[in-house]
């Protein structure tokens, strides 16, 4: 998991994501489906879901798609804003198996880099589709100098600017109610 987040200009179309192995245990099924608040049966009773014609439980879809929004969010950066998540499901996640999540950039425009994804087990894929999304740029903003200012200064910069601006349309508007009486 990377702890600063890359740049828009840091990614190229094909550039490869480190691939991440999730261990299916049965604690980590149960466990997801009970935090998504997914009480189907078939995601906690190994009974119940034999008896609905599954081997065993199985991994729910808000599981798979939060480990797919993790998948990339630890490549890209904790500053990664989602804009989309298109997945379909194939093979079920059994207990005991190994999801291996792979992807690479496909996409890259007006901003938006979309990700291309795939994760398998050994009964084939369980996963694949895409997800895109937004990288932060660098932190530019102007000062009311006309200067360049950097880092927590931009912030206070681009926050000084929006209260002189508020400011500003306070004053010219009380001038014009004064004017009006």
């Amino acid at each position: 998991m990377s702890t600063t987040s890359l740049r828009y200009d840091d990614v190229q179309v094909g550039d490869e994501i480190p691939a991440l192995e999730i261990p299916l245990t049965r604690t980590l099924i149960v466990a997801t489906a009970i935090a998504s608040r997914d009480y189907q049966d078939v995601h906690h009773d190994p009974e119940l879901a034999h008896e609905k014609g599954s081997p065993d439980i199985f991994m729910n879809i808000l599981t798979t798609n939060g480990l797919v929004g993790r998948y990339v969010t630890d490549w890209s950066g904790p500053n990664t804003v989602l804009t989309s998540v298109k997945i379909r499901l194939g093979a079920p996640n059994y207990p005991g198996d190994t999801m291996v999540l792979t992807g690479s950039v496909v996409k890259k425009a007006d901003g938006v880099v979309t990700v291309g994804l795939r994760g398998a087990n050994s009964l084939g894929d369980h996963v694949t589709g895409t997800v895109s999304l937004m990288l932060p740029d660098p932190p530019i903003s102007w000062s009311a100098d006309g200067g360049e200012a950097a880092g927590k200064d931009a912030k206070r910069a681009a926050k000084k600017a929006k209260r002189d601006k508020k400011k500003s349309k306070k004053s010219k508007k009380d001038k014009k109610k004064g004017a009006k009486k």
